[in-house]
């Protein structure tokens, strides 16, 4: 994914044109947009490579198929292998790169790294945000074929040099990979440039705990977020609550024929806004609430977190204990966690002492830990990183495939 998708392409982005930045030839090869809409957005997905250089970066656009149903592991299956067949039509030469470096969760981009990574001559850095085969299983799309997309994906990462995830527990997930290296680095995303921006004059505000209880949801919404069981629990409550839903993916229209058949005047679903937009609602919320699918395990930590921890915005977190989004709420506090198994939502309208002060705590919590996600110390931790596996591997450096 690369802009002007949402979610990880802006991130994406941001890492590619910081290296730009900073002096490295930077080549990206991805997709036409399309995500998280899963439409063709641009209106050129197909077999022509269109090439072009961006912020310093040279972009190339592959066409892939883009599943008319998501939730179709066999369309989702047919994604990955047609991405990869798009891209293996232009194969690095020996010498091309310096350093190849492939995201997951698209499977067909860390294929496509081992075999760039082998005609290059150059070592591949595995990046992982999101285990692709357990999210799968978390989504329930893998059904009993689990096992053997487990293998496949692990299989696969084995080939890379170096790894590296998004969260302490994404990492020792992967160090428990049979023949994982004895190191995998810890590198966690960051708030992207464009965004801290907007968000800048937002700190200021911080009024909190309205009446009633503001909540605000924003980003892409699949089967890993079940947003629509958190839904269901909260319609049953009798307080008074605005809950703004800005959403677009695979489960947005099942989302939206409930609330349609519900009428509850406490929802309002709308489109994805713009990162001003997000901004201003930030500001305006007294919970930023993060779902995260009840058996996710250590697969993903949700990128609407930062955005929403940078600004000051309480985390409404409901997701297991003991995944990466349940550790970074409770380690630092930064709002009530909710458990699936009983979705008790007292915690939220009953704080201790009381509402308004427990908000205000768990705002300035979320504050002190968006220093962690600041953009130029994390794209130093990447260029560290990349320079490291490069002086491991061959002598000369400064250029890189994405």
């Amino acid at each position: 994914m690369f802009k002007p998708d949402l979610g990880g392409g802006i991130l994406f982005t941001d890492l590619c044109e910081g290296f730009a930045e900073r002096g490295w030839n930077v080549t990206v090869k991805c997709a036409y947009s399309y995500y998280p809409e899963w439409k063709d957005k641009s209106g050129k997905n197909g077999i022509t490579i269109r090439d072009s250089t961006e912020h310093g970066v040279r972009v190339e656009r592959h066409g892939l198929h883009i599943p008319r149903n998501p939730n179709s592991l066999f369309q989702r299956l047919l994604h990955e292998a047609s991405f990869f067949l798009s891209l293996v039509r232009r194969i690095p030469s020996r010498g091309d790169f310096d350093l190849v470096m492939s995201f997951c969760p698209l499977i067909g981009s860390v294929a496509y790294g081992i075999v760039a990574s082998r005609m290059a001559h150059a070592p591949l850095w595995l990046n992982v945000q999101d285990l692709s085969a357990q999210a799968a299983v978390a989504g329930g799309l893998a059904g009993p074929s689990a096992r053997f997309m487990m293998w496949i994906q692990n299989a696969l990462f084995r080939r890379a040099h170096a790894w590296s995830s998004i969260s302490v527990s994404m990492v020792e997930t992967l160090e428990s990979i049979p023949g994982a290296p004895q190191h995998v680095a810890c590198l966690p995303n960051w708030l992207h440039a464009d965004m801290a921006r907007h968000l800048s004059p937002m700190l200021r505000k911080q009024e909190r705990a309205h009446a009633p209880l503001r909540l605000l949801y924003s980003g892409n919404l699949g089967a890993k977020q079940d947003l629509l069981t958190f839904c269901m629990a909260l319609h049953e409550r009798q307080e008074s609550f605005e809950f703004r839903i800005h959403a677009s993916g695979a489960r947005v229209d099942e989302l939206r024929s409930w609330l349609n058949h519900t009428v509850d005047d406490r929802f309002l679903l709308m489109p994805l806004t713009s990162e001003k937009e997000l901004a201003d609602w930030l500001s305006w919320c007294d919970f930023y609430v993060v779902t995260e699918r009840h058996g996710a395990g250590h697969s993903f930590l949700p990128s609407k977190l930062i955005p929403a921890v940078s600004s000051g915005a309480p985390i409404l977190a409901v997701c297991d204990a003991d995944g990466p989004l349940g550790m970074e709420v409770q380690e630092h506090v930064l709002g009530p966690m909710l458990s699936w198994n009983s979705l008790d939502l007292d915690p939220v309208w009953k704080a201790e002492p009381d509402l308004a002060t427990a908000v205000t705590s768990w705002s300035r919590n979320a504050l002190r830990r968006s220093t962690y996600y600041s953009r130029n110390e994390s794209l130093e931790r990447y260029i560290a990183q990349a320079a490291a596996i490069i002086d491991a591997h061959q002598p000369t450096r400064g250029t890189a495939s994405t």
